[in-house]
């Protein structure tokens, strides 16, 4: 593609649609280099216009407001903690018309039809079946992701280990102090599925994307020289589970004991 593609039309090439549920990852480096290097301002708020003018108000748009900061103690704060997951993130969180999700490891600012029904959500596992990773699974959420790969950030991933139960990773509970939407400070105990140490896991996943093409549930795309991608995260579900229950993970990671 040789013509530039504005902030506003980038949504376009995602391949989603009205009323469709979307969760963006992203690393905006190369976006931002590119409005630069054509004279326009990199403005996040205007990619995210641009899924919400395509998505419309029957659709629900998820950005990642992830920090892990509340595993080594340190207070969450619903309205000040920072995303670390990336500008967009950050843009999202600044914003009247986005809320966030509660869990102070793995929340979501979120937009649309459903930001309420997410931001309800009381889950204390971060990729627990009340959780906002089953309502990815439940309304096969497109996953964009814009110049990052799978291996790294296709967190749906984790959700469906503990769905299925794994040996390589454990639950942890995780106890600081939260403060709420309404300033309230209370101690609250949250808890993630970690690595086994001792299993020295390494993570690929990306033995996956060619199956996840043939089933129709990815493809890969180039817009401003920039590579993505979009997964539906609903059928990949059994894609991933299958691996897991069937062949001991071993498109999602190597970890020692696995051919025991």
């Amino acid at each position: 593609m040789d013509e530039y593609v504005s902030l506003r039309d980038i949504p376009k090439y995602f391949g989603i649609e009205k009323g469709d549920s979307v969760w963006l990852a992203s690393d905006a480096k190369r976006l931002i280099y590119s409005c630069i290097e054509h004279g326009e301002e990199a403005d996040m708020n205007v990619l995210l216009d641009g899924i919400i003018d395509i998505i419309g108000p029957e659709g629900t748009l998820l950005i990642p407001t992830f920090n892990w900061d509340f595993c080594k103690g340190v207070t969450f704060d619903i309205k000040k903690s920072p995303c670390k997951t990336g500008i967009i993130g950050k843009a999202a969180l600044k914003r009247e018309d986005f809320q966030r999700t509660k869990h102070p490891l793995y929340s979501f600012a979120v937009w649309g039809r459903d930001a309420d029904l997410l931001v309800a959500m009381e889950n204390k596992s971060s990729f627990g079946a009340d959780s906002p990773f089953m309502y990815c699974k439940e309304h096969n959420t497109k996953n964009v992701f814009i110049d990052v790969e799978c291996q790294h950030s296709f967190t749906f991933v984790h959700f469906v280990e503990e769905m299925c139960g794994i040996t390589y990773r454990y639950l942890k509970d995780f106890t600081a102090d939260y403060i709420d939407i309404n300033g309230e400070k209370s101690t609250r105990t949250y808890s993630m599925n970690v690595r086994d140490l001792d299993k020295d896991i390494f993570i690929t996943i990306y033995p996956f994307e060619e199956e996840f093409t043939a089933a129709g549930a990815a493809r890969r795309y180039t817009v401003n020289d920039i590579p993505m991608k979009t997964i539906e995260m609903g059928k990949t579900y059994d894609i991933i589970a299958r691996d897991v229950k069937e062949n001991r993970s071993r498109k999602i990671c190597t970890y020692t004991g696995q051919d025991d």
